[in-house]
């Protein structure tokens, strides 16, 4: 398939009749052209599909109406924000731009830097950057950090209320009669999975059940490394009755290393995730996880970016809050 070269003034100057003087001073607002001509400019403008360039754009107003959601990678919680952004963006008069770093899950230190220093100043007016560790941005340059590595900081921030999202998991499962509950950790490295483990011993400890260190691992938050650390789990002599994973896709992967070892989810062992993705409801059988607002949290992030941007005067931190999600993956634990 032939893609069209890209329109220039001096194609719209032609098509139009007019000078390339002229149809700068249209794209660019300026005063001194006829409002006939202004329109027949505008109309040509149209027909082409013409557009300044956002570097040029950039140089002549310092400004470039575009934003940025800066991510190391598109993976399904990062996706769900980016539609909540996406939806949030119409009508503020700016543009969104979607950019990965490349870096698997953030591995590589810095990468938040590196795609700032790529993109800001004549890319895009500001960013709202997920799961980045301390970010440190130029005078003038706004950043929003979704569940930063580190937690609420100077920087402005959206996160949702892990800590309380964690109590009821667990809760939950207790409450079922589970006492010998198996919790799988996301990254070392992040304060939402801090916080989520807290809530976890938190729960445990209001209802004077002693945590089982065996049964305490770290997941790291992915499909591939929460395999092996749930296999650890369920190859236990003393398997746990329920397992909280520390996000849905571990929760998927637990399900599926429980199948392949002959256990079936709900019967011989319960699971319970975390942030509700839409690949949640989709598993066989559907998980019943803990929903943190994602979508939300991707609009309210946008919506505070472009009122930093303003000089809105508001509260930089933003905590939305949890709540259960019943589906099909846990049950009442029968008698031993």
């Amino acid at each position: 398939m032939a893609f069209p070269q890209r329109v220039n003034m001096s194609d719209v100057a032609r098509a139009a009749g007019v000078s390339v003087a002229t149809v700068s001073k249209v794209v660019n607002g300026r005063y001194g052209v006829a409002q006939a001509t202004v329109e027949r400019v505008q109309q040509v403008i149209h027909q082409l599909g013409y557009e300044a360039s956002l570097g040029a754009q950039s140089l002549r107003s310092h400004r470039t109406n575009v934003l940025g959601i800066l991510v190391a990678e598109f993976e399904p919680f990062s996706t769900e924000l980016l539609k909540g952004a996406s939806s949030e963006v119409t009508g503020t008069g700016y543009q969104l731009l979607a950019y990965s770093s490349g870096d698997v899950a953030g591995a590589a230190v810095g990468w938040e830097r590196r795609s700032l220093a790529r993109l800001s100043g004549t890319l895009i007016d500001g960013a709202v950057i997920v799961t980045p560790t301390v970010v440190e941005t130029k005078q003038g340059f706004h950043v929003v950090a979704v569940d930063p590595h580190t937690g609420p900081s100077g920087l402005p921030t959206v996160d949702s209320d892990n800590f309380a999202g964690a109590v009821l998991a667990t809760n939950y499962l207790l409450s079922l009669g589970h006492r010998r509950i198996g919790h799988i950790s996301g990254r070392a490295d992040l304060e939402s999975s801090r916080l989520r483990e807290a809530g976890f011993r938190q729960a445990m400890a209001d209802a004077g059940v002693t945590v089982d260190e065996q049964l305490v691992r770290v997941g790291g938050f992915r499909i591939e490394s929460a395999a092996g650390t749930a296999a650890e789990l369920l190859a236990l002599p003393d398997r746990p009755t329920a397992v909280f994973a520390g996000n849905d896709l571990s929760a998927i992967s637990t399900i599926d290393v429980a199948r392949n070892m002959g256990l079936s989810v709900p019967d011989d062992v319960s699971v319970i995730g975390f942030d509700n993705v839409p690949e949640s409801a989709l598993v066989n059988p559907p998980l019943t996880t803990i929903m943190q607002p994602i979508q939300r949290m991707g609009a309210e992030a946008l919506r505070l970016l472009v009122d930093l941007i303003a000089g809105v005067e508001r509260d930089i931190h933003i905590r939305l809050p949890t709540e259960l999600v019943v589906r099909a993956t846990c049950r009442p634990l029968g008698p031993s």
